[in-house]
Order: C-alpha cells, then sequence, then structure tokens
C-alpha cells in the first residue's frame, strides 16, 4: 500500500504540479505588492487617496468596503495580463514554430459528375451509375 503511494507521489505530474503551486504562490506574492506598493499608490494619487483598501460606504451602519474589492479585481486582472502575457503568449509562439507543417493528405477518392457518388481516383467508370468520369 505504501509503495503505490509512494509511485503515485513520485510520477512526474504530481512532482510539477507541486512545483508549479509553490511557484505560483510566489508570483502572487510578487504580484499582490505590485499591486498594492506601486499601482494602487498611483491610481490613488491620481484620484486623492492614500489606498483603496480604505475605500467604504456605510449602508444602514454597515460598512461595504468596495476599496479592497477594487485591490483585489486589479491584482486578478494583474496576474491574468503577466500569466498571458510572460507564459501562455511566449509557449504558443515556440509550439507554433516547432510544430512541423503536416502535409496535405492525399486525394482518394474524386466524385462522380453524374450521381456525385465518391469513387477512386483511378476510375474510369463510376461504380455506381457506370457513367465515365473523367
Amino acid at each position: 500500500m505504501l509503495k503505490g503511494f509512494r509511485d503515485f507521489l513520485m510520477r512526474g505530474n504530481v512532482v510539477d504540479l507541486a512545483v508549479a503551486v509553490i511557484i505560483g504562490g510566489a508570483f502572487g506574492a510578487i504580484v499582490k505588492s505590485l499591486v498594492e506598493d506601486i499601482i494602487t499608490p498611483l491610481i490613488a494619487a491620481v484620484v486623492g487617496k492614500p489606498s483603496f483598501g480604505g475605500l467604504a460606504i456605510t449602508l444602514n451602519g454597515s460598512p461595504i468596503k468596495y476599496g479592497n474589492f477594487l485591490n483585489a479585481t486589479i491584482n486578478f486582472l494583474l496576474v491574468g495580463g503577466a500569466v498571458y502575457f510572460l507564459i501562455v503568449a511566449p509557449i504558443s509562439k515556440v509550439n507554433s514554430k516547432l510544430k512541423k507543417d503536416e502535409p496535405a493528405a492525399e486525394l482518394t477518392t474524386k466524385i462522380c459528375g453524374e450521381c456525385q457518388s465518391a469513387i477512386p481516383i483511378a476510375a474510369k467508370r463510376c461504380a455506381f451509375c457506370t457513367q465515365p468520369v473523367d
């Protein structure tokens, strides 16, 4: 039983996934710092607030902290953009260059002009209607 569990853990895809989660967490911390320490203060300087985190509306005594939502939305957009432009797009470009052009499949049949049936290329007559074909 333990041998099977060990084999499961040592498979390449499990280890790759673990590494991806760890790197993703570290990358998330970098993007979070970028949003909170650089981008949010720049946007807040234009708006006039030092941080979006403090933005809130009070309705019937309950604070609605839409500033935190703005921070999370900016964070999400930056992570999505970074993943797409720094990982997905370059890998897609490399894969398209590495992928060899597949030769077009040779035609093995042609269409009879009389009955529209598919017949072999080398046929002189249609097998279905017996009409001569080019």
